[in-house]
């Protein structure tokens, strides 16, 4: 089973990404994960890689593609695997195209208004970094951690300025995706707002198990 996962951030991707993986047996494979690993490996484009990072650029297309194109060449993926977070873009999906041919995008539906309320509630800990959210998992008391009594505060990532931007980027450069693989008959559409091992049931109805 050769993955796409689409959706914005907030969406439980990753989370989905991590239990379709293991159901399946196939890797997960997000583009953090390929870059940390090329560079961990040393491989020549992973010295590249890391020399892009140290000089505080962004990675380009090529090379993430180049990177992608080496990552699902390995023994792993051969059966298939879930790209989470690539492609972003037209070019890099049309890119993939070229490399592999992929089963679907499945596409993880959900409304920005939803999405705030759940990055916007979420509460760290300074002290032992537990996360809490104020509707769904709330402390004890207020503003305190359960485990340490330390202070909760909120990522900047999860700031409403913050997250009101994020998916203004993904709306404008990776929503395009949702058009282009429907209208290659490969998108599936996800509801993202249940609880994760209800997301899964209905995942397994819609791809089951060989």
């Amino acid at each position: 089973m050769k993955l796409i996962f689409l959706g914005p951030p907030g969406a439980g991707k990753g989370t989905l990404a991590a239990l379709v993986a293991g159901l399946y047996k196939i890797p997960h494979i997000s583009t953090g994960e390929i870059f940390r690993a090329a560079i961990r490996e040393k491989t020549p484009l992973g010295l590249k890689v890391q020399a892009i990072i140290d000089a505080g650029q962004l990675v380009s297309d090529d090379i993430t593609i180049e990177l992608v194109r080496e990552r699902l060449a390995k023994p792993d993926a051969a059966q298939g695997f879930i790209l989470d977070g690539f492609p972003r873009t037209i070019p890099q999906a049309e890119a993939l195209a070229g490399i592999v041919k992929v089963d679907a995008a499945v596409n993880f539906e959900i409304a920005d208004a939803e999405v705030v309320a759940r990055l916007s509630g979420r509460r760290v800990c300074k002290g032992c970094g537990q996360n809490y959210h104020v509707s769904f998992m709330p402390p004890k008391a207020e503003g305190k951690c359960d485990k340490c009594g330390g202070e909760l505060f909120i990522r900047e990532d999860d700031k409403i300025e913050s997250i009101t931007k994020r998916l203004e980027v993904y709306r404008a450069q990776t929503a395009p995706l949702i058009d282009y693989y429907r209208k290659n008959g490969k998108l599936t559409d996800i509801d993202a707002r249940p609880a994760s091992a209800t997301i899964l049931d209905s995942f397994k109805g819609m791809f089951p198990l060989a």
